[in-house]
């Protein structure tokens, strides 16, 4: 009989990016306070809300966007993509209102490029050797 394949579990791999995500989110806000801000009441509540939604727009959104957008990352060779992301944080400013704002494109290209960079490490140092030890 084969032996079937497993994978992480959905639960773990969530958690990881939720840890990773309110890891630069809470980063970004410490250094620079004047131009993200992060309502702290509730003992963080509003940012693993922020990492949450930007997570499930990130599995949901995300996928129909880049399809959307084919033609002009192809046009720009691949350097309109980083602004998908942008987008993604705006949609998440735009839905907690006074609780999670970011002021300035900028700030957010910035935050956009460290959550890719850091879904990257959490995927190739975390999640994929974890499942290489169990396969």
């Amino acid at each position: 009989m084969p032996r079937k394949k497993s994978k992480v579990p959905l639960i773990l791999e969530w958690v990881l990016h939720m840890l990773a995500y309110s890891l630069i989110l809470i980063s970004v806000s410490v250094l620079f306070n004047k131009t993200i801000s992060i309502d702290n009441s509730y003992y963080g509540f509003w940012g693993l809300l922020a990492a949450i939604i930007i997570y499930g727009l990130n599995r949901t959104v995300k996928p129909f966007l880049v399809w959307l957008t084919i033609p002009i990352t192809g046009l720009t060779l691949g350097l309109f993509y980083p602004f998908i992301n942008v987008l993604i944080l705006n949609m998440v400013d735009w839905i907690l209102g006074s609780h999670f704002e970011i002021h300035g494109l900028w700030m957010s290209f910035v935050i956009a490029v460290l959550i890719s960079i850091m879904n990257e490490l959490v995927t190739d140092y975390v999640i994929k050797p974890l499942v290489k030890k169990e396969g």
